[in-house]
């Protein structure tokens, strides 16, 4: 069963993908390595004994072989307490054309379809296939880090899929695209759904293939900011084709750690106060207050569910609400999981105040950069000791 595992694994992988001969590899051609395995026993939140540390995510890891079933185990938590299940969807599923530079995928599940749509902006850089950034929401990345690169941008638009937003009109649960198909998955939270939909955009440019997208799959990166950059590490975390993913000013629920946020001196965005539209209601029913710390994961388990693909984390600590002291606690924490594996320089985080919400500041440009060219562009650069706080 195992040396069966271990084949899968490798015939899933770009051998073109590898770092170098015996690493970890960079990228993945399915959506979920462990799609196997079965889901582990979830008890009854009063059940769970309390943790007042961090949860180890490399509980039962000694090796990277073991990684796939651990991050199995991982994902389930989340989804099972925190955010829902992303269904899986079959091949037979989904149906992807080009309209112009347009993609359009059409999702027919329970006999209802769903479509989405994205506009891909090709660059003048370059030929094709070419790597793609994909934007949550919209593009929150300064557009100068792109515009001398071969990348092409695609915005997701989320809203096809679950349609809440902070502002203005919105359905409520029950009531979107999503639960169309899925009505059984009404008490989703959206960052379940909303990772469900980037997954499918990516099976839409699988199935139509570089010769007519003009993108190479091997090089897909999720970037988004604030709630935003909390849906690009759901996105990323949760699909294993996603190269590159890079949480700008995620905040709570993001990549800052419950346990730590609860014990802030401040005001922040913990598990008590956070937006419940995002996440499965069950979890401030269970988990609020100190029975955070009957949790049996946290976000740095989150953000290791990327390795051993890129995470590269930015921080902006002149927003006390975004919890950056407690995103740079899970940061540390998740870091191990690539250390334990001998890629370290594949994580890393970048903490500088002094600007705008979501206004990336020049002084922040080399550490991006230097993620984009080594993990989209396969460019030699440096992404080593990436670990920068200011200003906090």
């Amino acid at each position: 069963m195992k040396k069966l595992l271990l084949l899968s694994l490798m015939m899933a992988t770009f051998g073109a993908a590898q770092a170098q001969k015996g690493q970890p590899p960079l990228v993945y051609t399915v959506e979920n390595t462990g799609s196997s395995f079965r889901q582990p026993d979830m008890p009854a939140w009063d059940q769970l004994p309390e943790i007042r540390e961090l949860p180890d995510p490399l509980k039962g890891v000694r090796k990277f072989a073991q990684w796939s079933r651990r991050r199995s185990d991982i994902s389930h938590m989340i989804q099972h307490y925190g955010i829902g299940t992303k269904p899986a969807v079959e091949p037979g599923q989904v149906k992807a054309r080009m309209q112009g530079d347009t993609l359009i995928v059409d999702v027919t599940v329970n006999g209802q379809t769903l479509t989405l749509t994205s506009a891909i902006r090709y660059p003048s850089e370059g030929q094709p296939p070419y790597a793609l950034m994909i934007g949550t929401s919209m593009m929150s990345l300064p557009r100068q880090l792109f515009d001398d690169r071969p990348i092409a941008i695609m915005n997701y638009r989320e809203k096809q899929v679950n349609d809440y937003g902070q502002f203005g009109r919105h359905h409520e649960r029950g009531e979107h695209p999503f639960d169309r198909l899925y009505p059984a998955l009404k008490d989703n939270g959206a960052y379940s759904e909303w990772a469900w939909g980037l997954s499918r955009l990516i099976d839409g440019l699988q199935q139509l293939g570089p010769e007519v997208t003009k993108i190479d799959t091997k090089y897909i990166g999720v970037t988004g900011c604030s709630y935003a950059g909390k849906m690009a590490l759901y996105c990323g975390a949760f699909d294993e084709r996603v190269a590159l993913v890079v949480a700008q000013e995620p905040g709570g629920g993001g990549a800052a750690a419950w346990r730590a946020s609860h014990e802030s001196k401040v005001r922040v965005e913990d598990i008590d106060k956070t937006d419940y539209h995002w996440f499965l209601e069950s979890q401030k029913t269970n988990f609020s207050g100190d029975s955070v710390y009957r949790l049996p994961y946290d976000q740095h388990e989150l953000c290791a569910m990327v390795c051993p693909r890129a995470l590269l984390l930015l921080g902006n600590p002149d927003y006390e609400w975004l919890s950056d002291p407690a995103m740079l606690v899970s940061a540390r924490a998740a870091k191990k999981v690539w250390e334990q594996f001998g890629i370290g320089d594949r994580m890393g985080w970048s903490i500088v105040g002094k600007h705008g919400h979501c206004q990336l500041p020049e002084s922040q440009f080399p550490e991006v950069q230097a993620f984009i060219d080594r993990f989209l562009l396969g460019r030699d650069a440096d992404t080593r000791n990436i670990s920068i706080v200011k200003d906090m």
